[in-house]
Order: C-alpha cells, then structure tokens, then sequence
C-alpha cells in the first residue's frame, strides 16, 4: 500500500512514518522541508507549503494513493485544499485531530461521542490557546464533508514520547533527575493520562489496516500523580496543595500536565481509552504501560533541548512557602 503522510518529520508523524515503513508500506511525506528530516532514506520526500493553498500542493497533482494520514492540518485554510484535492487520489483519509476539541464536561470518562466545541470560522488563522480546539474541530467537520464514510478521525489527549518538541511530560522526567526536594502538586490524588506516541502510530497503522472509520481516542492508561512520582523515581518529593499553587499564581505552563481533579480541562485526564485499546488489540498490540513511556522518554532526554515550567528558583520559593 501506498500512504501519503502531510507532515511527518517531526515527533507523532515522524513515528507514524517509521512505523508504516516497518510494516512494509511506501511512504511519501509531504512538507515544506525546513524541520530536520531524520527520517530513512526509504521514504519519498514531496516538497511544498500547506499555507500556500492548493498552489502549494502542486507536487501532488496525479498522484495517487491507498490512504492519507493528515498529521499537519491545523488550520481550515489547510485541510479543505488538501482535502478537495485528495478526494479523488486517496482512498481513506485519516486525520490527526486532538481531545481539546470537547466542550467541557463533568460526565467521564470522556468518550467518543461527547459534545464538541462550537467549530472555528474557516477563516480563523490565528492559534493560541482559545483557538486550538475550535479550529480542530472545524477541520474534522471537513474531512467528514468531503471523505464520508471514507474518513478517520484520530483524537490524541497529550502525547508523551522520544522527539517531543514540546516538553510537557519530558520536563518532569528531567526534573526528576536532579538532587534536592522536589515539588510536586497536589496531594497525590489527582490524575495524569498521556498516551505513549509508539501508541500513536500502532493505531494509526490498525486504523489503515482494519479499515476504521469514525472517530477513535488515542489515550493511554490513567494513574494517580503519587503513582506517576514513583514512575519518575521522585527520591524527595514535597505535595504542594492545589490551593496554596493557586494563591501563588501557579499556571498550568508552570506545571505542564497537572489539572487538579474536578478543576478547569480535568477531564483531559480521564479520556476513555476502550476503543483505542480493542483497535490495537486486532493487530496483537497492546498500550505501552506508564513506566515503559518513562524509561524511553529517559533515555532520550538527555538530547532534548526543550525547557518547559517554572525554574528551580521559583520551585524553592513555592517549597518555602507551603512548608510556612
């Protein structure tokens, strides 16, 4: 089979594309060629710019192929000239998409079918944080106007792995490193859930191969902050409480991946995984468990350059504070 990849060389779809072409599938992916491009030489490199509309998909006039993964579709202005133009040359189109796009909920697990945001403007080509959801949404409501039956949308919540440029959960895996008290927030009790990105790309790949279409969570397993500190191998770790981290102006950039259970995008961490699971299930795959996640991401740290939170300073200071 022949996939198409829009986007594709850095973090998930670097991983989507080395595990297609280890499942034996020919793989092109098409980008603008300015991200460092690691990727196997097996892999057929298409030249041009998503912001540039349907003028900057020329290098995909004529060609065909058995499916697309969308990894790059941000904006509206990108997925509806890609889509139109694809509607005829690839047989299923899988979109990566994201779990911001649910209206908020107090009912969870979040599954599938809950309610979504209210879609962006097409015409929106801003994103931030108020944007990044909407816009998602209102690209996954193309892919379904122009593909049907023949789409697949696939809903991340936070992705944790090797070659993330982002830093969220990297950054406690290297916190964790370091001598001294560690603050960690909460009382423990409160839930993280990342999903591993080799996760990412297994279902991906059982999406093409089983012919999935419809939409699918990609969520990995859900455990306690006191289980993901033993995960990290906290040797001294303070909790700080939720509301002595609210009254010092502690932000979610400060802490990435903690939400106080029961506070504002909670249920972020509490994605239902149960459609995801029997997908990979199918292909005798199975979610990578939480200390696996941690032992590669660790592994690779020491080449992320990425320097996400508060800074050691600040910590203490806090850790000063909740101890008064």
């Amino acid at each position: 089979m022949r996939i198409l990849l829009l986007g594709g060389t850095k973090f998930i779809g670097r991983h989507i594309a080395e595990a297609l072409l280890r499942a034996g599938y020919d793989v092109s992916v098409f980008a603008r060629g300015k991200t460092p491009d690691e990727l196997p030489a097996a892999v057929e490199r298409l030249r041009g710019d998503r912001d540039a509309g349907r003028d900057g998909l020329a290098t995909l006039e004529g060609r065909t192929f058995d499916a697309c993964v969308d990894v790059s579709g941000y904006l509206p202005s990108q997925v509806r000239p890609a889509a139109q133009m694809l509607s005829q040359a690839v047989s299923r189109y899988v979109f990566i998409s994201t779990g911001a796009v649910y209206a908020a909920t107090k009912q969870v697990p979040v599954t599938e079918e809950h309610a979504l945001l209210a879609g962006a403007p097409e015409s929106v080509t801003e994103i931030n944080g108020e944007t990044y959801g909407p816009l998602k949404v209102t690209c996954e409501a193309i892919v379904r106007e122009v593909f049907g039956e023949r789409a697949a949308i696939v809903r991340p919540q936070i992705v944790a792995g090797t070659h993330d440029p982002y830093g969220r959960y990297s950054r406690w895996v290297k916190r964790a490193q370091l001598p001294g008290p560690m603050l960690l927030p909460g009382d423990g009790d409160d839930f993280v859930q990342v999903v591993d990105v080799r996760d990412v790309a297994a279902l991906v790949l059982g999406v093409i191969a089983q012919g999935f279409t419809g939409v699918v969570h990609a969520a990995g397993p859900r455990i306690t902050w006191r289980e993901f500190a033993r995960v990290l191998g906290v040797r001294q770790g303070v909790w700080v409480g939720s509301d002595v981290l609210a009254r010092e102006g502690v932000s979610e950039q400060d802490l990435p991946l903690y939400r106080m259970r029961g506070g504002v995008r909670s249920e972020g961490m509490h994605m239902s995984s149960e459609r995801m699971e029997s997908l990979l299930a199918r292909t005798d795959a199975a979610l990578h468990s939480p200390q696996a996640t941690h032992d590669a991401v660790r592994a690779w740290v020491q080449h992320d350059k990425a320097t996400l939170g508060m800074t050691l300073e600040r910590e203490r200071e806090l850790l000063t504070r909740a101890r008064n």
